[in-house]
């Protein structure tokens, strides 16, 4: 008898205006629509998996998916390559990637296709557990324990900013969506302190001192 997959909720999101929120669960992903409230879409364990975290792009056809719980369906990396038709592009931070390692994948659930990884149109990939993903319209925020990578995102994705932290294993970051604003706060080196960055302002591929609270 096959063993049906457990039903807890491993995390909770809102989108970036309040409308939606995403439910990452051991059974996939539910999206809802708060008002009127009810069920926007749904992602099942067959398609994704067990999930650990599910962000929302607004209201579009984006999804980030991070594996985990009991049994995640990608938890294994493709290793693709880049170029191949139809298959995820892989972005590597280096060459001492693992052939398993914790990954963001990009889902687009306006793309045809039956098989669930012809909906995965990008793949972040990492060699220590992703903790939170934060996005806006024109960047994706991905936390590990002691590293917060930006990248320009959707089109086109590239590395603009790499910050170190202190021990951060909750994954705290938050990333403003105002068109007007881009900052991106997280805790600082000193317990109990913030940093506040303003994404706008500091000059991709360069180092700078973000502001502490």
């Amino acid at each position: 008898m096959t063993q049906q997959p457990l039903r807890g909720v491993t995390s909770l999101r809102f989108n970036q205006d309040q409308s939606c929120f995403c439910c990452a669960m051991e059974t996939g992903v539910r999206i809802y629509n708060v008002e009127p409230l009810m069920e926007k879409g749904h992602l099942d364990h067959e398609q994704v998996g067990s999930m650990g975290l599910v962000e929302m792009l607004h209201r579009s056809n984006l999804l980030a998916l991070v594996g985990g719980g009991s049994s995640p369906k990608f938890s294994e990396i493709s290793g693709v390559d880049p170029v191949s038709p139809g298959l995820p592009l892989t972005l590597n931070l280096g060459p001492d990637n693992p052939p398993t390692c914790p990954a963001v994948l990009i889902w687009d659930d306006a793309r045809e296709g039956k098989d669930s990884k012809e909906k995965l149109v990008l793949e972040f990939t990492f060699t220590k557990p992703v903790l939170s993903v934060r996005m806006r319209h024109d960047k994706i925020v991905i936390v590990l324990k002691n590293r917060i990578y930006v990248y320009s995102f959707p089109d086109n994705p590239r590395k603009l900013f790499e910050f170190d932290t202190r021990d951060n294993p909750k994954g705290l970051c938050d990333l403003c969506p105002s068109l007007e604003k881009q900052l991106l706060v997280f805790p600082g080196h000193k317990c109990g302190s913030l940093q506040l960055v303003d994404l706008a302002s500091t000059k991709p591929g360069t180092s700078s001192a973000p502001f502490t609270i």
